[in-house]
């Protein structure tokens, strides 16, 4: 496990994190397809806090994209790094996912986040943020809307319908089991929405969320409990 200290020229008020979001969103990649699900790697990344304590443990889980058979793993434990704030949640969290990512000792490949691509207020959630900073291409599948608007999808998995902010597509409502509640899938850099909602089909044989999302939940937690009983 690493521990992660807050980057000396981190954000620190709301004004200079929207800035950053603002230099960063303009290097989104949308027009490339990301690799081909069942191929390679592909890595989920997740938090678990202890807001008592003001601590964010970060878990990185590498699965082999056919089999799903977990390939490496990584945690991070460190400060929050920002207030929470609506829209600007990535602050709190990305330097310490960051180290867990470093902290692989193989090539991460595509990266799942349990959260946001586009599909953010300020078209920047932490898929998108963490593929900018990274280079890696990325994808967010939430557990919820957001702020946005759909029509419920059709019964059967496999099923969409757009997510929509006004007129715009941000991302897309997909049923991965049948009849049962949907998750919502935003690009986050150098992948196309239609991949996006590819790979989360993939990742999804048995359950409702991916399997890179349930194995990095269930680790950080255990990192962040482990931090405490040591």
């Amino acid at each position: 496990m690493t521990t992660v200290r807050i980057p000396e020229d981190w954000p620190a008020t709301e004004e200079q994190a929207r800035t950053v979001q603002d230099e960063l969103r303009a290097r989104v990649i949308l027009d490339e397809p990301g690799p081909p699900p069942g191929t390679g790697h592909v890595t989920g990344v997740d938090v678990a806090y202890d807001d008592e304590r003001d601590v964010v443990a970060a878990a990185a889980v590498v699965l082999d994209a056919l089999s799903l058979e977990v390939v490496a793993e990584a945690t991070a434990v460190g400060r929050v790094s920002f207030p929470y704030v609506p829209g600007l949640l990535a602050f709190r969290e990305i330097p310490t996912v960051l180290a867990a990512l470093a902290g692989l000792p193989c090539p991460p490949g595509l990266v799942v986040c349990d959260g946001y691509g586009l599909a953010h207020p300020r078209r920047f959630g932490l898929a998108s943020h963490l593929g900018v900073l990274t280079g890696l291409p990325t994808i967010g599948v939430a557990k919820n809307p957001f702020t946005f608007t759909h029509a419920d999808p059709d019964t059967p998995r496999g099923s969409t319908s757009a997510l929509l902010a006004g007129s715009e597509e941000v991302g897309r409502a997909l049923r991965t089991r049948d009849a049962v509640k949907p998750v919502f899938v935003s690009v986050g850099h150098r992948v196309t929405l239609d991949q996006a909602c590819a790979h989360t089909l993939a990742l999804t044989p048995a359950y409702r969320i991916p399997e890179t999302t349930r194995r990095a939940d269930a680790l950080c937690r255990k990192a962040l409990r482990k931090t405490y009983s040591a």
